[in-house]
């Protein structure tokens, strides 16, 4: 279980000071939690502060009860948080062997690598032996992504817009992979998006506009209101 008391983050701009989150207070526990809202509205902000890559400037976090607002993003993985960034990273001279491998924490043989390719609906003996390079397409590069947190099985899997840059075929196999990851993990799975169809399958939905919560429920009580547009969730009528 994850919870956020009184998260704030303010950043200094040209002098004056803003708050991009503002005391947000959340206790996350479910399966599949969707966050969505405005553009610039501080979504992707939340998600790389409860990873670990910025820290708040007020408020604490707490994974399973354990104080890790001032643990390290290495330490929050190793405490079970998974964080897939918009654009993957591509790493030069390594394999997506590697990668799996290094993501599970021990040896793997191939055929387990295999196996958590095959989950992600790509072909394993064509991605095995391939370098994390720009010869994968941004896609490709979201189900090795993928790929590789379900190797890690941790408590909680974050992915930042995972529908960014990628085309129409990718998203829609994403769709699938999510659905097969929220029935087969233990642990809890956030997504940022603006997509109908990932909100579609969340178990909560939480809307996040100008730093601060408007609005969070149920998919079936939030989700009708964010499409109609009236409410605390018109802010997304342009999205949706």
């Amino acid at each position: 279980m994850l919870e956020l008391k009184n998260i704030t983050y303010t950043v200094d701009a040209d002098g004056q000071k803003r708050d991009i989150l503002k005391n947000i207070s959340l206790t996350i526990d479910e399966r599949f939690v969707a966050i969505t809202g405005p553009n610039g509205g501080g979504k992707s902000t939340l998600a790389r502060m409860i990873a670990g890559i910025i820290q708040p400037t007020e408020g604490r976090l707490y994974l399973d009860g354990q104080d890790i607002t001032d643990k390290s993003i290495t330490e929050r993985a190793l405490a079970g948080i998974s964080f897939a960034f918009q654009q993957p990273v591509r790493f030069k001279g390594l394999t997506v062997k590697d990668l799996i491998t290094l993501a599970a924490g021990r040896d793997i043989s191939i055929s387990e690598a295999c196996g958590y390719l095959s989950e992600v609906g790509l072909c394993a003996r064509e991605y095995i032996g391939r370098e994390i390079n720009a010869s994968l397409s941004g896609g490709e590069l979201k189900r090795i992504e993928i790929a590789m947190i379900i190797a890690r099985g941790t408590r909680l899997s974050i992915f930042d817009e995972p529908e960014a840059g990628i085309d129409l075929w990718s998203f829609n196999n994403l769709i699938q992979v999510f659905e097969s990851m929220h029935e087969k993990l233990g642990g809890s799975i956030m997504i940022i998006s603006h997509q109908e169809r990932i909100l579609s399958i969340a178990d909560r939905v939480i809307v996040i506009a100008d730093g601060s919560v408007r609005a969070d429920g149920a998919r079936g009580d939030i989700l009708p209101e964010l499409l109609s547009g009236q409410g605390t969730c018109s802010v997304l009528t342009d999205k949706l």
